[in-house]
């Protein structure tokens, strides 16, 4: 993956990230909670979606290799999520990308839509996405976040670790494990909780969306339950669930070769 750096709005650099062909149609991944980039590197290194697609993520603000304000209010505005994502966009000439948000994403990608509309996508993929702040929702891994919001290292470093596996339904690889703590410590606690005390979205944005949207849902998720990518479906005009039985919060790497042919299935329909 090829890096470099944008800056948003209000100053703020970004880390983006881009792979395959780069005249294919676009793709712009957004990560989850306290995650990175590179958690999409089995998309991003895929060889046939390299060869077909125009891949695009970056790290939002406060995570991976973005700037990491102390300020707290520089978290509190969905305006400005909005604006980094926008800015992604524009700066890279992005020609209408589909945009593809996991887990918190799903509010960065509501956030984009309420401030800049569709006009500029082609489609939304929601993976295992937070569609709104229903708590209802929140699973028992959510109980993790507890720890990662205290200055106690040690507690901190044995939740982010209970907080990765309970990402999986099937455990993973060590070495998955293993790269995925690196840059889940790099996020302060600071920063993850004023991430987590933004102010609630009601997911009105949902039924106002008027480009293709997929809704990829693990059955054995713990972090978003299952069903509100199931009760909020309906409300999405013309959207399509695909439900990944026996998977848990992460599809793209827990069925890395359905999701890839979902994904790439889905683009071509949304850019054909």
């Amino acid at each position: 993956m090829r890096q470099t750096r944008i800056s948003s709005a209000d100053g703020l650099n970004l880390a983006v990230y881009e792979a395959g062909n780069p005249n294919g149609p676009a793709i712009l991944f957004l990560h989850g909670f306290n995650q990175a980039s590179l958690c999409w590197h089995l998309q991003m290194e895929d060889r046939d979606l390299a060869a077909r697609f125009r891949m695009v993520a970056y790290d939002i603000r406060g995570h991976g290799a973005s700037d990491q304000p102390e300020d707290v209010a520089r978290y509190a505005h969905e305006a400005d999520f909005a604006a980094d994502t926008h800015a992604v966009i524009t700066a890279l000439g992005l020609n209408r990308p589909v945009l593809v948000g996991w887990s918190y994403a799903g509010r960065l990608i509501n956030d984009y839509v309420r401030h800049h509309g569709t006009g500029a996508i082609a489609g939304i993929n929601y993976v295992g996405a937070k569609l709104d702040s229903d708590p209802a929702f929140n699973g028992p891994g959510n109980d993790h976040f507890r720890d990662m919001l205290r200055p106690d290292l040690a507690r901190e470093i044995i939740a982010v670790e209970k907080f990765l596996r309970a990402c999986f339904f099937l455990p993973p690889p060590e070495k998955t494990i293993a790269r995925a703590r690196y840059y889940n410590m790099r996020v302060t606690p600071r920063t993850r909780r004023a991430h987590l005390t933004r102010s609630p979205d009601d997911g009105a944005v949902l039924a106002t969306l008027d480009v293709p949207v997929l809704l990829t849902q693990g059955s054995r998720d713990t972090l978003v339950l299952p069903g509100l990518a199931q009760s909020r479906a309906p409300l999405i005009p013309g959207a399509e669930l695909s439900i990944y039985h026996g998977v848990g919060h992460m599809p793209f790497a827990e069925d890395t070769q359905r999701f890839n042919r979902e994904l790439a299935a889905f683009v071509t329909r949304c850019t054909a």
